[in-house]
């Protein structure tokens, strides 16, 4: 039976954080769950003790998703691996539930979300190819962990795409009908976060030219179409 471990990392997320713990611990398909706390300043580590089930890395330096990532993968022991972004509101079991099973039930090999407040083009094409919150095989990550660590600090789901389709995965595409995640604006204010939304872009483009930002969404899309509007929440 394949054991589910749950990666979170967060910065600076002490306000959104708890939901999402609540929703990811003590769920039945989930045997752990770990936060990677990248050098946060406010109390994100003092809520996620809240949670005594809850395996607490602490970085000493902030150091981006991709390698904050790293550090989760490495302390984990499941071989399916659900990614969660720690910023996510009203989430539930219901939405952990249908996130892992298409890939737990053999449905799928990779399940992506699209979060009810995904932009405009992603629900158009029915696929957020930047979702943070997926469930991979550990297999996918586990060979190549150097590498994500030299990518850029936001990187990582670029980076997850060009393996999924390489090794012609098959996708599953989980609507999240009532989950949202806190725009970066939200948080930090219209300059500070649009300069940050910008940083993440450009992070993206390190990874991907323009063109190849196309074609791996079309790839994925490929991937996705049978289990398309199949799996929703």
């Amino acid at each position: 039976m394949m054991k589910l471990s749950c990666i979170i990392c967060a910065y600076n997320e002490a306000p959104r954080i708890g939901a999402v713990l609540t929703a990811a611990t003590g769920h039945s398909l989930v045997d752990e769950v770990i936060v990677v706390d990248d050098a946060s300043t406010d109390d994100t580590a003092a809520v996620v003790k809240r949670f005594p089930a809850v395996t607490l890395v602490s970085l000493p330096a902030n150091i981006g998703k991709s390698h904050a990532m790293v550090h989760g993968l490495r302390v984990s022991r499941g071989d399916t691996i659900m990614l969660l972004d720690a910023d996510l509101a009203n989430i539930t079991e219901q939405d952990i539930s249908a996130l892992a099973e298409p890939v737990l039930e053999d449905r799928a090999d990779v399940s992506i979300s699209l979060r009810k407040n995904a932009y405009a083009i992603h629900h158009f094409l029915g696929l957020d190819f930047t979702s943070g919150e997926r469930v991979i095989p550990r297999w996918l990550l586990g060979n190549v962990l150097h590498e994500i660590e030299h990518l850029p600090r936001f990187g990582i789901e670029s980076y997850m795409n060009s393996l999924i389709i390489k090794k012609q995965l098959r996708v599953a595409v989980v609507r999240w009908r009532e989950v949202t995640h806190m725009r970066k604006a939200e948080k930090h204010g219209f300059i500070s976060g649009t300069l940050s939304d910008l940083s993440m872009s450009l992070d993206v483009l390190r990874v991907l030219s323009p063109v190849g930002i196309i074609r791996q969404n079309y790839r994925l899309l490929q991937l996705a179409r049978p289990r398309l509007g199949a799996l929703t929440k």
